[in-house]
């Protein structure tokens, strides 16, 4: 029967294309771990009867010690999203402690955190200048500028340091920023975090933490993230740089000036990781430059921007996560840190019942398995010795990208040698 003899009823129905499931933004899949992780905080402590992983001291701990990875991260993200890889974030850091502790000893703490960021700069320039300019090996040119950074750094505070402090491996004192608290806030939270009631006084010491001894630095930091986030992704300047990234040939062919993007993102790295080194100066518990003070930080910012896969809020929740592991074994010590083992238990016993509706044997073998051998740890032993306390964040680090090395998508150019044309 030809098409113009059919009838209409028996005409074939059109199919609806099949819809899209979704996506769930971004802020609300970081608010559910937020959620999570208060959750989680909240019944480890009631189990374990340790109300130090929600106290008010830990949490302003942790957020001091974040700052400098989160700061290190960011600058990192800077970078790779361009397609450098910057292994040279420990080098820039250490840089920018020895420039805080010079200037800020003489003019105070924001002239601290320009000499950081300058100096740290410097170290991001000669890092462009070798990868973008000459074609070095990403990764070479990282380690050259980590081993520059601690024998320039060492050299200048003999130099300097020395006739000053009578100690060539640390500074003299250098004054601090003032803290603001929300007196009001932080008082009524402090009682309800006094009367101990579950979950309740778990969220009121969290918050009290967040609200109370809050730097200045602190606050820049938080705009630092939210600005980077609008400047990368909501502005034609952060299209085309991350375009560079993603493939600077396309990009060139567009009229966009790779090299100029690449230099101004590599800058902006060693600036910002500079800033982070003057975090650890600047830091209340700390004196001024110390030798050694930055404790492989670098590194771990980097390992905090590969955990939030290229995104600021990503490596938000990274740095507070290795932060927090590192204020809490600086200030509770062993016996807390083994109730986070518990806390881990909890957490994988909730990853292996997902597993399981995903019908994912094997990850859920693998779960069990591991939940099983850190109970064993946590039934056998009393407290954590403080020899393996002290490398708290470097095995959070470790075991956090192995977890998250399957969902992560790197930029499509990352640490590829860029030449024009």
């Amino acid at each position: 029967m030809s098409t113009s003899l059919m009838n209409p009823a028996e005409a074939p129905l059109a199919v609806p294309p099949p819809r899209k499931a979704r996506r769930i933004p971004g802020w609300a899949v970081g608010a559910l771990g937020v959620a999570g992780a208060v959750v989680l905080l909240s019944t480890t402590s009631y189990l374990t009867g340790v109300p130090q992983l929600t106290s008010t001291g830990t949490i302003q701990t942790a957020v001091r010690l974040a700052l400098p990875i989160l700061l290190a991260a960011l600058g990192g993200l800077w970078a790779e999203r361009a397609g450098v890889v910057n292994i040279g974030l420990e080098g820039m850091m250490i840089m920018g402690t020895w420039g805080a502790a010079w200037a800020g000893y003489q003019w105070g703490p924001w002239a601290a955190l320009v000499a950081a960021a300058v100096f740290g700069a410097l170290g991001g320039l000669l890092h462009a200048i070798a990868t973008v300019t000459f074609g070095v090996n990403h990764i070479v040119s990282g380690v050259a500028i980590n081993l520059l950074g601690a024998g320039l750094t060492k050299y200048l505070s003999t130099l300097i340091f020395f006739p000053l402090s009578n100690n060539p491996r640390e500074s003299p004192a250098v004054p601090k920023f003032d803290t603001y608290s929300a007196s009001g806030l932080s008082d009524w939270l402090g009682r309800l975090e006094a009367q101990q009631r579950v979950g309740l006084s778990d969220v009121a010491g969290i918050l009290r933490g967040l609200v109370t001894g809050v730097s200045p630095l602190t606050m820049l930091a938080i705009l630092f993230v939210i600005g980077s986030y609008l400047l990368l992704w909501r502005t034609r300047f952060g299209l085309r740089l991350r375009s560079c990234g993603e493939n600077p040939v396309a990009a060139e062919s567009l009229g966009v000036n790779v090299y100029l993007y690449k230099y101004v993102a590599v800058i902006a790295s060693g600036a910002l990781a500079g800033i982070g080194g003057a975090a650890l100066v600047l830091n209340p518990g700390q004196p001024g430059y110390l030798e050694g003070q930055t404790n492989g930080r670098g590194f771990i910012g980097l390992a905090a921007m590969i955990f939030g896969n290229w995104r600021p809020g990503g490596l938000l929740g990274g740095a507070a996560l290795f932060g927090y592991a590192d204020g809490l074994q600086l200030r509770s010590g062993g016996k807390t840190f083994l109730a986070l083992v518990y806390g881990a238990v909890l957490l994988l016993a909730v990853i292996v019942i997902w597993q399981l509706v995903r019908r994912r044997w094997f990850a859920a073998a693998f779960g069990i398995l591991a939940a099983g051998l850190l109970y064993a740890v946590y039934y056998s032993v009393d407290e954590v010795p403080s020899e393996l306390t002290t490398y708290a964040p470097h095995l959070v680090t470790l075991i956090v990208l192995g977890v998250a090395s399957q969902r992560l998508r790197m930029p499509a150019a990352d640490g590829v040698v860029y030449r024009r044309g």
